[in-house]
């Protein structure tokens, strides 16, 4: 079981006066290979759509406390009720949900003009936020590989969250890392989807021109109580060692790497992933990434089991800033499946072909695709030699 550093229990709540919340040490969440489950977490066959059905592990009640009580404090922008739900008819499997207030009440996104655009301490940024919007610190204990990398990840509440439990991780904040995938930032996101005891709690990285709103390095996890449809999608491998393969069966097919837990294997996950999004960064192509419980690669079906971690990686065309009048935007979780739409009209009237039509409207030119799969199979293969 994960443990605090200095004793048998840590309080990862708040202090009921808020002039002391500044003075409290940020808590550890300690964790080792032990706390990393890799099999064995499948959905349950009755109610799935139901949070509280499910067993929590340490890391999830960690989370799901200390989240829950700063709602009760009121440190969002708008308190988070069960969100209208809807599995839209068709072949995808789309998971819409109604979230009007996020629409509304969320921060306006920074001007971003280039996915390479360096940090700027002036912008509103991670070292900016409360006290209290702190959750807690992971911290990997020294049986893990890749230890030596480590990096402060604090995980943070998301103000304007897209569902229960909505977090960030923020690796040191301080060092003003712009938005920019690393790997220490990646092996925390996988990570923190094998502490958790719920199949439905994901995480994902959207780049600068990828709809990411602050350039200031993060992923975002949250829970949703639902499948979606990249956990089992089927693929075809790209390469000959059978390391990147292609999604398909989406509205935006996409790079699926996988995983079947901790160890030497998911160090060479994580080294391939950021080869590709250093890639990416590198020219100019704006991406999103999304980590969660799923099959295998190769032909699947509705049945197959989660056996390890999913990695979708998604080069996009580039938007800088948000369209107002769509439906959703496409980012990271529409991307996987998830549709927060903006207001009840587009909610009730959505469609899966105007979904798929708003998701394809942001893939990239037939001929830039093909450039893009063709210099990630050569990189693969560059690399493993």
């Amino acid at each position: 079981m994960a443990l605090p550093h200095d004793s048998n229990e840590t309080s990862y709540l708040l202090p009921p006066n808020n002039e002391d919340w500044d003075r409290q040490a940020i808590p550890d969440f300690v964790y080792g290979q032990k706390d990393l489950m890799a099999e064995g977490i499948q959905w349950p066959r009755n109610a799935p759509g139901i949070l509280e059905a499910l067993p929590q592990s340490p890391f999830d009640a960690a989370l799901c406390s200390a989240w829950k009580q700063r709602v009760e404090l009121g440190l969002f922008r708008y308190r988070l009720r069960e969100l209208q739900t809807q599995i839209l008819p068709g072949a995808v499997g789309f998971v819409a949900q109604l979230n009007v207030e996020r629409g509304v009440q969320r921060r306006r996104p920074q001007t971003i003009k280039s996915v390479r655009q360096a940090f700027d301490p002036e912008q509103f940024n991670f070292n900016k936020i409360q006290p209290g919007e702190v959750l807690f610190r992971l911290h990997r204990e020294p049986d893990l590989p890749g230890t030596l990398l480590q990096e402060d990840i604090l995980v943070v509440i998301n103000v304007s969250p897209l569902e229960w439990g909505h977090v960030l991780l923020v690796p040191e904040p301080a060092r003003g890392l712009p938005q920019r995938l690393l790997p220490g930032a990646l092996r925390a996101g996988i990570e923190a989807v094998l502490l958790s005891l719920h199949p439905g709690f994901r995480v994902g990285f959207n780049s600068l021109g990828g709809l990411a709103s602050v350039n200031h390095l993060h992923l975002h996890g949250y829970y949703l109580a639902h499948r979606l449809p990249v956990e089992q999608a089927p693929s075809e491998p790209l390469d000959p060692g059978g390391h990147l393969h292609l999604l398909q069966g989406l509205p935006a097919p996409g790079f699926l790497f996988y995983t079947r837990g901790p160890g030497l294997d998911l160090e060479s996950l994580i080294c391939r992933v950021c080869w590709a999004t250093d890639y990416l960064t590198d020219h100019e192509i704006a991406h999103n990434l999304f980590v969660t419980r799923g099959a295998p690669p190769g032909k699947t079906s509705p049945s197959s089991a989660l056996t390890g971690v999913r990695v979708i990686l998604w080069a996009r065309k580039s938007c800088f800033g948000i369209k107002d009048g769509e439906a959703f935007n496409v980012a990271l979780c529409e991307l996987a499946g998830h549709l927060p739409v903006k207001t009840s009209q587009d909610f009730s009237s959505l469609t899966e072909a105007a979904a798929v039509a708003l998701i394809q409207d942001c893939r990239l030119p037939p001929s830039q695709a093909e450039e893009v799969q063709a210099a990630l199979v050569a990189l693969m293969s560059q690399k493993e030699q």
